[in-house]
């Protein structure tokens, strides 16, 4: 039986000065080619943490609308579409998120936090890295860890959302959708 831990959701740090070091696809290409193998499993291809998940470079501090999207349709623009270690859905009551965590993931903390109420943040730091600044956030953070921030759907529930790690490697989130956009639902299908 696989073994899954709950991760406790909590609120954004307030911190002004994350993320204030942009993530550039310039910055993207050095990193890559001086971090090595373990930089492009953490960051490369089909991986939810990386800037060319979709084809094109998107900064992964910058939101993005996920769930606006099909998970096959906007998957396809990946050279092999069977790297992808992320899956997306909506049912009637939920919107899931399935996410293989990066390489060495078992050696961070994973944090998964609300913010500004409809934009939930992904991140963890390797363990036994140490930066110059306090807050591993504020630089060149992708030296340090990894993030994602996701904007949700308008009807979903962020304050009943949960996630939990099944296994050390998968990361898996469970956002449910408004009870009245629900109950508009099963009246609509009656």
């Amino acid at each position: 039986m696989p073994a899954r831990r709950v991760v406790q959701i909590g609120p954004d740090d307030q911190n002004s000065q994350k993320w204030r070091v942009p993530f550039t696809e310039d910055a993207f290409r050095s990193f890559i080619v001086h971090s090595g193998v373990a930089g492009r499993k953490v960051f490369g291809e089909g991986s939810l943490f990386s800037p060319l998940l979709f084809g094109k470079f998107f900064d992964p501090a910058d939101a993005f609308p996920l769930w606006e999207f099909e998970s096959d349709a906007l998957l396809s623009g990946l050279g092999n579409a069977s790297k992808s270690t992320i899956d997306w859905s909506a049912t009637n009551a939920d919107y899931l998120l399935k996410a293989e965590l990066p390489v060495g993931a078992r050696k961070c903390d994973v944090d998964v936090c609300n913010l500004k109420e409809m934009v939930v943040e992904i991140s963890g730091r390797w363990r036994g890295r140490e930066t110059d600044t306090k807050d591993w956030k504020n630089g060149r953070w992708w030296e340090n860890g990894f993030a994602r921030r996701l904007e949700l759907p308008e009807d979903a529930n962020w304050t009943k959302m949960e996630a939990y790690i099944t296994d050390d490697i998968f990361l898996e989130m469970r956002i449910p959708k408004s009870s009245s956009d629900i109950d508009l639902q099963q009246m609509q299908a009656v």
